[in-house]
């Protein structure tokens, strides 16, 4: 069975899988701070200067929080939160690492067309004479 583990992970799958997966999480990282650090204070620009990280609704507990206290010091207060407002920033998220994926999945699909499309003509090319036809002329060639 150990040898059988060894020879599953030693396939280059896997090997690219795990990088993906290194790579997947170095760049949520990226898409987390553009969409906290860029997107989300600009759609709180738009709708009043709002900051959407902070915005919940109690649902039990009102009585532990204060007004303007933020999600994490309701939380820490002990207040039942609905987070609406990391949701959104969630879901832009979301959004944001799908079409990029959806990019990457869509130029790689163009690349391996295109090199399909090298291939077959390539492959439709005249390949010309084979060693034993110019064996055949060289030989008619000397007896003339």
């Amino acid at each position: 069975m150990l040898a059988e583990f060894k020879d599953f992970i030693a396939k280059g799958n896997v090997m690219e899988l795990a990088v993906a997966v290194i790579i997947a999480g170095a760049f949520a990282v990226i898409v987390a701070s553009l969409t906290a650090d860029l997107i989300m204070p600009i759609v709180g620009m738009i709708f009043g200067d709002v900051d959407f990280s902070n915005k919940y609704t109690v649902l039990s507990g009102a009585e532990l929080v204060t007004e303007g206290m933020g999600l994490e010091a309701a939380r820490e207060a002990g207040a039942n939160v609905l987070a609406w407002g990391a949701f959104i920033t969630s879901i832009i998220n979301f959004v944001i690492l799908a079409f990029i994926i959806f990019l990457l999945v869509r130029y790689a699909n163009k690349a391996k067309a295109k090199f399909e499309a090298e291939e077959e003509a390539a492959a439709e090319e005249p390949a010309g004479p084979t060693e034993i036809e110019l064996l055949t002329e060289i030989r008619d060639a000397l007896k003339k």
